[in-house]
């Protein structure tokens, strides 16, 4: 757990860093941010399935390349998948959280002094060693948070880890799932301890991470002090622009082939495409996913919407009374991002058992708000408060009401970059793994658990259906979000802020 967690982390938090010194301020920046974004609606185990499907023994990768390139005819006998180094399962998390830290440096960035890079050029320095000099210790002092996030997710995460990692040992945090599921009860002292020990290793990694950037400050401000400029940094951006391209190719190419083998009657090895597609598939298993399409569209609808209400009204109470929350305020809602779900979920349960709640309906709206709620303020805060108070000063001297503005004047303005925040909300509910297991107790099934457990039947043709279905839904969402106030404005598009 600690060496995937934290080498996902590093990875991701590199890639990104180096991407950006390479190539903000250019036009293939956004260009590549545009490729990258829709990768945020992807739930994590879609991406795993997509990597599992892609790099498998008899992936669709090692399909397109045989016979012709390696001579294999048959599936070889390599242990790529689940393999007991964690490798795959660290490229599973590296190719989701590579998007959500650039997205979150892309909104730091727009924070920052910019006019810090140019002056660091005029002292000599090349394109990329001005942007590390000038603009990164700004920059990830914005996505502190966000990369502490990443690394207590990715040393604890379960979904993922059951698709595409690890089985002997298993993760921490799939051995406390299989403790605490185990028909034998005294396994579930056990896996309190355990979870306590999951808690401690977030802790400690945070600690190691915490050593780890001031070791990289000695280090800057040793390179500082040296003056080296680094003029000659064109190796090094189009190596830094590589992986990027890489995790692109990669996702794509995967949700290719879950696509294909939805589709797929007959694909037998080597055959790099399936000999005859059918729809059978997915009539067969739309049928039975009905219950749990329901259910993952409900819970999310409504758990999205209470925290959306919860932080609108949140962010008026503050712009009206002028009292925005403290940095402890902020800490507190953001702790369920960095402490691990099963450190907590294993005593919200027990704690819902004793309130006669397990299993409840409310149970699983609550569950799921806990992790939409900071999604959600994270998503929608800065926009809320840069809208430009000149508009409600100007509608009161004509008579308006407080109220009459926000409702009339200023949530319509705001319309894009709401609903962009209802989609980020509905993606994280439809991910929902463990919330939806513990606190529905196995009696709301949703897209996702059903997903996580064919994986343990290696049906890949129902996968690739589930898969896809929970690919879908996010999809709809942030499509929906960007559609509707496009048509809601076609006419007035000056009166609206952007997301």
């Amino acid at each position: 757990s600690l060496s995937t967690g934290l080498t996902a982390t590093l990875l991701s938090l590199l890639i990104v860093i180096g991407f950006c010194a390479a190539w903000h301020g250019t036009p293939w920046f956004q260009r590549l941010l545009r490729l990258l974004s829709p990768l945020l609606s992807v739930p994590h185990v879609t991406v795993a399935f997509a990597l599992a499907f892609l790099i498998a023994p008899s992936g669709w990768l090692l399909r397109l390349l045989s016979p012709w390139a390696t001579g294999i005819t048959r599936p070889p006998d390599w242990l790529i998948v689940q393999d007991p180094a964690g490798l795959a399962l660290i490229a599973a998390l590296v190719l989701k959280e590579v998007p959500f830290l650039l997205l979150m440096s892309l909104a730091a960035l727009n924070q920052v002094q910019q006019q810090a890079r140019p002056l660091a050029r005029t002292l000599g320095y090349g394109p990329m060693a001005a942007w590390l000099a000038a603009l990164l210790p700004a920059v990830y002092l914005q996505i502190r948070l966000p990369v502490f996030a990443v690394l207590a997710f990715s040393l604890s995460v379960v979904d993922v880890s059951l698709v595409i990692g690890p089985t002997t040992p298993a993760p921490l945090a799939v051995q406390l799932l299989n403790w605490f599921n185990a028909p034998d009860l005294r396994l579930r002292f056990m896996a309190s301890a355990g979870a306590l020990l999951q808690l401690g290793l977030v802790l400690f990694a945070l600690a190691l991470w915490w050593g780890l950037e001031h070791i990289v400050r000695r280090l800057g401000l040793y390179w500082l002090r040296r003056g080296w400029r680094w003029r000659c940094d064109l190796w090094a951006r189009v190596l830094a622009l590589l992986p990027i391209l890489i995790c692109f190719g990669c996702v794509l190419l995967g949700l290719i082939a879950l696509l294909l083998w939805s589709l797929a009657q007959s694909w037998r090895f080597p055959a790099a495409l399936p000999s005859v597609l059918t729809l059978d598939h997915w009539s067969r298993y739309l049928l039975s996913a009905h219950t749990p399409l329901l259910h993952t569209v409900l819970v999310g609808t409504a758990s999205t919407a209470l925290a959306l209400l919860l932080v609108i009204c949140c962010l008026e109470h503050e712009t009206r009374f002028g009292r925005r929350p403290s940095n402890r305020a902020l800490w507190l809602l953001y702790l369920p991002l960095l402490v691990p779900q099963v450190a907590f979920l294993f005593g919200a349960q027990v704690l819902l058992i004793s309130v006669r709640l397990d299993g409840h309906w409310l149970a699983l709206l609550w569950s799921h708000m806990i992790f939409v709620l900071p999604y959600v303020f994270l998503s929608l805060a800065d926009a809320y408060r840069a809208w430009d108070e000149r508009y409600a000063r100007s509608a009161r001297c004509l008579g308006a009401s407080a109220n009459r503005v926000w409702l009339r004047l200023k949530l319509p303005m705001l319309l894009r970059p709401i609903l962009t925040t209802a989609a980020v909300g509905f993606a994280v509910s439809v991910a929902q793994y463990l919330p939806t297991l513990f606190a529905g107790a196995g009696r709301y099934p949703t897209l996702t658990t059903e997903a996580v457990a064919l994986a343990a039947g290696g049906d890949r043709r129902a996968i690739g259906v589930y898969a896809y279905l929970q690919l879908l839904l996010p999809l709809l969402a942030f499509a929906l979000a960007q559609l509707i106030p496009a048509w809601r404005f076609r006419q007035r598009r000056g009166l609206q802020v952007q997301s």
